[in-house]
């Protein structure tokens, strides 16, 4: 009886009934209460208790999968921004580094609490990502500071816990907004930019052959460009993400490709949860003992980037630049999510609030490219960058 309980498939329908639930959740309540949170904080509670193997992602066959569902996943995203829109999300760029540099700041304001050492190291993982804490905990413990490493650990482990449900309030918010906009006006908002006036467009040559897209083509085309991110973020050193993203939007406006091409594949779903297969892992690294340790210093470090955060970006002016209060608060707060919780959480907010396609594409324009421009702009550029100075002041 035990092999039936320690099979692939089991192990698969564990994973997927945490993601499931997590995804009535969101929708029952309209996104109030994250799906994704809801699924990190299952596995995080099962993997505390024992109830799951600590590689249950591996047992369950979806290692392979999530290593290169990403740079699938950000290309058919990539497909969804035209080449113009692209290159207007500068501002989405200077906010989110923006952003970065208010948690720097902020630091000051922690070491009287926490300690110099400790503030120093936490301050670039709450920018960023698993390279950034590589570069600070090493450079703590070559240095003895080893609270001060174990402290960085943790705070990569838990930032995405507290990112998420601000990320996701917020974007929520300029949704329901959005939405609300268009059904009483019929004309779809824009931010701070007055509507264009409608011309004609000829149909794309995908409109025009849409018939020879079948799903296989589509992932072929798709699989063909992420080796092309692949070997060109091995060849330049630039995250292939990034060309993915770049590739996407430049081959998207070219008209050749379907908007967001994995969807029309009919393949989206599966590569939504082969991406949670990327970040579960991190989640059965953490004990109760690691939290309670560490607890009183997590707090400080994430009240006070929280409080910074939110002065500045939805009380003070910061906003302006992106015309929102709501899209600035929640473009700053994508650097503690790590792609691809940032996806994950646009993509909620898209399925909970909108009630037609047209719906789905005022929503994703509004929230999508700007939470994934601000996750890359932030976790693998400038926390990296941002390591660097801080690890030789240690």
């Amino acid at each position: 009886m035990a092999m039936y309980f320690d099979s692939v498939f089991w192990y698969l329908f564990i994973c997927l009934a945490f993601f499931g639930i997590g995804d009535l959740l969101g929708v029952a309540t309209k996104a109030k209460v994250s799906s994704v949170f809801v699924s990190l904080m299952l596995f995080l509670l099962a993997f505390m208790m024992g109830w799951i193997p600590p590689d249950i992602i591996q047992k369950a066959g979806l290692s392979q999968l999530a290593k290169w569902a990403v740079l699938f996943l950000v290309f058919s995203m990539g497909t969804t921004i035209n080449a113009r829109e692209l290159i207007a999300e500068w501002r989405t760029v200077v906010t989110a580094v923006a952003s970065c540099f208010v948690v720097v700041a902020s630091a000051w304001l922690m070491m009287p609490f926490i300690g110099r050492e400790e503030a120093l190291v936490s301050v670039p993982i709450v920018n960023g990502g698993i390279v950034a804490t590589q570069i600070m905990t090493e450079a703590a413990m070559e240095k003895g500071f080893t609270m001060a490493a174990a402290l960085g650990t943790i705070v990569y482990a838990v930032q995405k816990f507290l990112g998420t449900p601000l990320a996701s309030y917020f974007g929520l918010r300029e949704a329901r907004e959005a939405v609300a906009e268009y059904r009483k006006t019929g004309v779809k908002p824009t931010l701070g930019v007055k509507p264009s006036v409608e011309v004609e467009v000829k149909p794309t040559f995908f409109e025009r052959h849409k018939k020879y897209y079948g799903s296989f083509t589509s992932l072929g085309i798709t699989a063909f460009f992420a080796w092309v991110a692949f070997v060109l973020g091995k060849y330049t050193g630039i995250s292939g993400t990034i060309w993915a993203l770049v590739l996407g939007a430049v081959v998207g406006s070219t008209g050749l490709l379907p908007k967001n091409i994995l969807k029309h594949a009919n393949a989206a779903g599966i590569f939504n949860c082969a991406v949670f297969g990327a970040i579960i892992p991190s989640l059965a690294t953490i004990r109760p003992s690691d939290l309670l340790t560490l607890s009183y210093a997590i707090a400080v470090v994430f009240i006070i980037t929280g409080i910074a955060l939110l002065l500045v970006f939805y009380v003070l002016p910061g906003w302006k630049l992106l015309g929102s209060r709501n899209v600035a608060t929640g473009v700053a707060r994508c650097q503690l999510l790590v792609f691809p919780a940032n996806y994950l959480i646009a993509n909620e907010i898209i399925n909970a609030v909108a009630e037609n396609d047209a719906e789905r594409e005022i929503i994703n324009e509004r929230l999508m490219s700007k939470y994934l421009v601000a996750g890359f702009a932030t976790v693998t550029t400038t926390s990296v960058i941002i390591a660097g100075f801080c690890a030789p002041m240690l």
